[in-house]
């Protein structure tokens, strides 16, 4: 693999944080490890909202760990000036990370977005709507959600026929909810938000794992049980070599898709870049 239309593009890498089983491992092995690897090869440049890049003038600004909830325990909803004070205090906290991470969006020529349907995430839908406003594409992975092991239990405790475990597990089906989606559907909001051309049902590591040396994780298993019909990686390695199109409804046909502007850049060897051109395919 080349960079080629790709060269000089800048992408956000945009999913949960918050709410994800272990903010530690996710940071560590999570799929923006890869999926940024893939992209600097084809030339691009990627955000990562785990290592935000380094601000001028402003050192450590909006740094984000797997410490970083922690202010959560602050939160109250107490009244009068003792909780109004907490809870201002556990929005300033957070306000330098929501700041950098909705600037790398805005500078971003295209993101990607992983959404499974049962993490729970705020700043992913809002860091997608506001690529969207600005006509960018979105380029976005909703995987098979499916939960072998609570199946497992549950054909456990028949055979044992503990009926009150049973109702038990039920309950907590109903009280989380746990919501199998195994076609990866995404909902129907994120459909005419982004277009049908740009929601994948997996990444497509296992093409590519040879490659780039990369280790076995949940993601191979997962993608192993559930292979995508739709991967995102193949698409993005097509991308750097044509630019996609768009299904007009009106013509019932493919189009030349306008959302796609990625700037050529002349590189003098001293100074800044400009501009040339847009990339044609």
């Amino acid at each position: 693999m080349k960079p080629k239309l790709l060269r000089d593009a800048r992408v956000y890498l945009s999913g949960p944080m918050d709410f994800v089983a272990s903010r530690e491992e996710e940071k560590k092995k999570g799929w923006r490890h890869r999926v940024g690897e893939f992209l600097r090869a084809l030339g691009a440049t990627t955000f990562d909202p785990w290592f935000k890049p380094e601000i001028q003038g402003l050192k450590q600004y909006g740094i984000e760990d797997e410490k970083t909830t922690s202010k959560r325990a602050e939160w109250t909803f107490q009244t009068g000036a003792e909780g109004a004070a907490a809870r201002a205090g556990c929005a300033e906290s957070f306000w330098p990370s929501m700041h950098t991470d909705l600037r790398m969006v805005d500078t971003s020529d295209f993101i990607v977005a992983f959404c499974p349907t049962n993490i729970y995430s705020v700043g992913t839908p809002h860091e997608i709507i506001l690529c969207r406003q600005q006509r960018k594409p979105v380029l976005f992975v909703s995987p098979p959600v499916k939960f072998p092991a609570l199946d497992e239990l549950e054909s456990h405790l028949r055979n044992q026929g503990d009926k009150k475990a049973l109702k038990l597990l039920e309950s907590l089906r109903n009280e989380v909810p746990i919501k199998e989606n195994p076609e990866g559907v995404p909902s129907l909001w994120y459909l005419p938000l982004i277009g049908g051309e740009h929601i994948f049902d997996g990444f497509g590591f296992t093409k590519y794992r040879k490659h780039f040396r990369w280790l076995e994780t949940e993601f191979d298993f997962q993608e192993k049980e559930n292979p995508p019909r739709k991967p995102l990686l193949p698409f993005i390695e097509q991308l750097n070599e044509k630019l996609p199109q768009k299904w007009c409804r009106k013509l019932m046909k493919f189009v030349p898709d306008d959302d796609w502007l990625l700037w050529k850049l002349r590189r003098p060897s001293e100074g800044g870049a400009s501009l040339e051109d847009i990339h044609e395919s």
